[in-house]
C-alpha cells in the first residue's frame, strides 16, 4: 500500500487502477449511469411503498450505500489527478514566464509544452 499522490504512483505508465478509475469516471458521467441511478432510487422507493420485508429494505439500502462509497472513491481519485495536472501546468507557466522575462527560453518552455500535452493523457 502506498500513500503517494495518485498521479505519481504509476510513474510514466498508467496502472490498472488508474485505467479503471478513468473508465469508471467516463461511465458514471454518462446518461446510462444516470438511468441506472434512477432505477435504483425507484427500487428503493418501491420497496418502502410496498412495505416489503426488512431484508429487502436493507438490501436496497446497502446497495445504495455501496454505490455511494464506490463513487466517492472514484471521485476523489479523479479530483486528485486533475489537481496534480493543474499544479504541474501552473508551475510550468510560472517557470516559462520567468525564462521569457529573462529572455532565455529553455527548459521551462519545453516543460510548459509537455504540461499542456499532459491534458490529453489524463
Amino acid at each position: 500500500m502506498t500513500f503517494q499522490h495518485p498521479s505519481d504512483r504509476d510513474g510514466d505508465r498508467r496502472g490498472w487502477f488508474s485505467r479503471l478509475a478513468e473508465n469508471a469516471s467516463n461511465f458514471t458521467s454518462s446518461p446510462a449511469f444516470f438511468g441506472f441511478c434512477l432505477v435504483l432510487v425507484a427500487v428503493v422507493i418501491t420497496t418502502h411503498a410496498l412495505k416489503l420485508p426488512l431484508e429487502w429494505l436493507m438490501l436496497t439500502g446497502e446497495t445504495m450505500t455501496a454505490v455511494t462509497l464506490l463513487l466517492l472513491a472514484l471521485l476523489k481519485n479523479s479530483e486528485r489527478r486533475a489537481e496534480h495536472a493543474i499544479q504541474r501546468k501552473l508551475d510550468a507557466i510560472a517557470a516559462a514566464l520567468l525564462e521569457v522575462q529573462e529572455r532565455e527560453p529553455g527548459e521551462a518552455v519545453r516543460s510548459l509544452q509537455e504540461a499542456i500535452r499532459m491534458e490529453e493523457e489524463t
